[in-house]
């Protein structure tokens, strides 16, 4: 639908880079310049509105391209790979729309002559017709990308239903742990931390939850760890049998881009990709050294490491919970100081536990902190 502002529009730039025709701010939103602007004004000016903005140290001019109409015009049945929200997912007012969507497919009976519009069951996407691509194409528009939303559909019907097996046993998992955060603390869009597809996760699927405790502190969990295992389709599986857990009595800011989050991104990492660091974790505490870029210069060691210890017991946090997969160990992962990382490496393999315990005795316990006196000399 139109808009209307109040004054002009200035959107900031985060990233310098090549200027290019078609670009997304923020939530997807288009901004075209004026070589771009002037082919939509030309081929579907009833159907647009161009509303100026300003770009942060450029001239411009820049457009936000708004699309005015919008179709119920998906054709799930043709499109490769659908997923709908579900009760479970503690939304009730999304209960039975698309959650995501791939290899779309529209019917193109239900959207009449229309040029630019958006679907009504995916507004995130922007359908064009033909001639505006070509038109796009043949003036050598840079930064879009275009993808057919008509035709054949193109999935595999045996892969699509190993795709929906696999949904099931994710979603599953996901939800009989979100019960378990759920019970640690306070769970807010506030403290959302950006998945990562892909790596040497179970479910290739990369993510990590923040809960604000009681207390105040912050827990930073993985949340994936524990995922079916993506080439096990036959009965639910409970990946690597363990999630890591990192907790923080500081303040953090932005969480998702604090020093917590980074040391337990690079720790879960080397956790997943070796197995041998798992079996060694399957007989008690564990540890091991990560790369210290971005980190606190106060628990970084000569070497440009950060040492941390896995596997602390405490009575804060269940130490296991079930998955219909199976049992999950949740391992608490601490920050040491790197006079504590040299005391246990001249020590040798017994000092865990020393360590440990004089942990206990200083009152510090599995907590996480970016300075602290250390408990040994």
């Amino acid at each position: 639908m139109p808009v209307q502002f109040k004054g002009r529009i200035k959107l900031p730039l985060d990233l310098e880079g090549e200027s290019r025709d078609y670009a997304h701010a923020a939530f997807g939103t288009p901004v075209v310049n004026a070589k771009l602007a002037a082919i939509f004004q030309e081929l579907a000016s009833n159907e647009v509105e161009l509303i100026p903005v300003e770009v942060d140290s450029h001239a411009g001019p820049y457009f936000i391209l708004n699309a005015l109409r919008t179709f119920p015009c998906i054709d799930t049945e043709a499109s490769s790979e659908v997923a709908y929200w579900r009760e479970e997912d503690g939304i009730p007012e999304k209960v039975g729309k698309l959650f995501s969507i791939s290899g779309m497919r529209i019917d193109p009976s239900k959207v009449g002559d229309a040029k630019v519009f958006r679907p009504s069951e995916w507004k995130g996407s922007l359908i064009v017709s033909e001639d505006i691509k070509d038109a796009m194409e043949r003036a050598g528009i840079t930064g879009a990308k275009f993808e057919a939303v008509t035709g054949p559909p193109t999935f595999d019907p045996v892969r699509r239903a190993e795709t929906k097996k696999r949904a099931e046993l994710w979603h599953q998992a996901r939800h009989a742990r979100a019960a378990v955060w759920q019970g640690l603390g306070t769970l807010s869009d506030d403290l959302y931390i950006p998945p990562v597809v892909g790596g040497p996760w179970p479910g290739e699927r990369q993510n990590w939850i923040a809960i604000g405790r009681p207390d105040g502190h912050m827990l930073i969990v993985t949340d994936g760890l524990s995922d079916p295992f993506n080439d096990i389709l036959d009965r639910p599986t409970a990946g690597f049998g363990l999630e890591l857990a990192i907790e923080t009595p500081e303040p953090l800011g932005e969480v998702w881009k604090s020093w917590p989050v980074h040391l337990l991104e690079r720790v879960a990492y080397e956790v997943a990709e070796f197995e041998k660091l798992r079996v060694s974790l399957s007989n008690g505490t564990l540890s091991m050294e990560v790369d210290g870029v971005g980190m606190p210069e106060t628990l970084i060691t000569p070497e440009g490491r950060v040492a941390v210890l896995i596997g602390m017991e405490t009575d804060a946090l269940p130490s296991r919970f079930t998955l219909p997969g199976g049992e999950v160990r949740l391992l608490t992962v601490k920050a040491l100081m790197p006079a504590e990382l040299k005391w246990l490496l001249r020590q040798g393999r017994s000092a865990a536990a020393e360590l440990i315990r004089r942990f206990h005795a200083a009152g510090e316990s599995y907590l996480s902190r970016s300075w602290r006196q250390p408990v040994v000399s």
